[in-house]
């Protein structure tokens, strides 16, 4: 799938784990593991929200478009 989910590279840079990542936006840690290793079919956005003002980032820097990746 040519979307890449980069949550483990913002996570290590702000030195942040799943767990608090996790009490910090209130969505359990499974389905942030789904999002994390890229499995999820959906995101919403007030999710993606929650996530980049707990990771003081923005949209693009966790979820990118690479062409012609499968």
């Amino acid at each position: 799938m040519p979307i890449i989910i980069n949550l483990d590279v913002i996570l290590a840079r702000r030195k942040m784990t799943l767990s608090e990542l996790s009490e910090r936006v209130g969505v359990s840690i499974v389905n942030l593991s789904v999002l994390k290793t890229g499995k999820a079919k959906a995101v919403r956005f007030s999710t993606l929200e929650a996530i980049c003002e707990a990771l003081d980032c923005q949209p693009g820097d966790i979820i990118e478009h690479r062409k012609g990746t499968l």
